[in-house]
């Protein structure tokens, strides 16, 4: 962490759609110069400023121009702030310059990236020099991972305290979601397509459940690409799209924390769909219309929904925890606005004060979020970002 900082987060890309959510956020929960302080970047000063004006942040809220494009522009803006907030993405397109500038300069770096394979090449490139910096480089602080790595983490707490230990196989089940994924998810899905396209060997990375954890190969797990009748929760499930970069955080959320749910952890994640016929159809149907990541009337990078769409916008996940001998505990997370902009802009707001402001103990390194920061980070998002941690059974 950068302790000569003048400020304490920089969010960058502000003008973008979810930049200016963020942006939004932080002047409604904390102000300009009160407990944390924050600025606004992008390429344009103008923009900056426009958007400032319009999301009602005070006229003195701090305005930075840096552009990816530009690494003395970049060198500068790290070298300002303790934590760096991006929503530019794709990140394999627009951010190893900036993970490299923060993992250099000892700078917190925070993002919203569900690409694995470049995740995996940053890892590689940066966490070394991540540990010897104190540049803690956290990965997927929104919708993608922050739900269903918590989840795991929640859900093993409790095993602990009602079963007496963790437990080696856990199920999330996305039991409700309104509101869908945003246009940089789909520019991501794409350009991680290109890029596999273009490298071959990208393919095994993306294929593998432990892409995240260099030097560890876990046992088989569930492939969660058809659709199915799960006897636990009595329904029919579909594949989940998030399940692909979701699964792989909470494998490197595993290991990172020296493996508490064991070396033998199964993980994956569905949709439910329903019981009977009715759930029955509703889950082939699901599986075979695909994802609709792909589709050209969804929303683009910068683009999204209007207020009353967000905050009509709501999930809830079921996380089912299994021990060997029949135990079972139950826990949901749940969040109330849609994951894909309104819960995500508030979660890695809160994920970066929760880093700066609470977790200064924490190494260098490149961490997940929950890893990093625990129950800190449930606390703060139960407090004011709008997401529940409820223990179910």
């Amino acid at each position: 962490m950068n302790p000569n900082a003048e400020f304490d987060i920089v969010v960058y890309g502000a003008t973008g759609f979810t930049g200016r959510l963020v942006a939004e956020y932080l002047a409604q929960r904390y102000g300009v110069g009160g407990e944390v302080c924050w600025a606004m970047a992008g390429r344009s000063p103008d923009k900056l400023a426009a958007v400032r004006d319009e999301i009602g942040a005070p006229r003195e809220t701090p305005l930075v121009v840096a552009d990816a494009d530009d690494a003395a522009s970049l060198a500068a803006m790290v070298g300002r702030s303790r934590a760096v907030l991006t929503t530019v993405g794709p990140y394999q397109l627009y951010g190893s310059s900036l993970v490299a500038a923060c993992a250099g300069a000892g700078t917190d770096y925070l993002d919203l990236c569900g690409e694995p394979a470049w995740m995996r090449q940053m890892i590689d490139a940066h966490e070394g020099e991540a540990k010897r910096s104190g540049a803690r480089i956290v990965f997927s602080c929104g919708f993608d991972s922050i739900p269903f790595e918590l989840g795991v983490w929640f859900l093993q707490e409790q095993a602990k305290a009602r079963l007496g230990d963790t437990v080696t196989r856990v199920k999330g089940r996305v039991r409700r979601m309104r509101g869908g994924f945003s246009g940089g998810t789909a520019a991501s899905l794409q350009a991680t397509l290109a890029a596999a396209a273009k490298d071959p060997s990208l393919l095994a990375l993306l294929k593998s459940p432990f892409s995240l954890t260099p030097g560890f190969e876990g046992p088989k797990q569930p492939h969660g690409m058809a659709p199915e009748y799960d006897p636990d929760i009595e329904a029919w499930t579909a594949p989940f799209v998030m399940a692909a970069i979701n699964t792989r955080n909470v494998h490197r959320s595993n290991l990172l924390m020296g493996q508490p749910y064991g070396a033998d952890f199964v993980y994956d994640e569905m949709i439910v769909t329903g019981p009977g016929e009715k759930g029955e159809a509703t889950a082939k149907a699901m599986a075979q219309a695909g994802f609709g990541l792909d589709r050209s009337d969804g929303p683009k990078p910068g683009e999204g929904p209007g207020k009353e769409e967000r905050e009509a916008g709501f999930f809830d996940v079921l996380f089912v925890g299994l021990d060997a001998e029949g135990g079972q505990v139950r826990v949901s997370v749940s969040g109330d606005r849609d994951p894909g902009y309104g819960s995500t802009s508030k979660m890695i707001s809160e994920a970066a004060v929760c880093l700066v402001k609470d977790a200064a103990e924490v190494p260098g390194g490149i961490w997940t979020p929950g890893a990093a920061m625990g129950q800190r980070l449930v606390d703060r998002l139960q407090a004011k970002a709008g997401l529940k941690f409820s223990v179910e059974s």
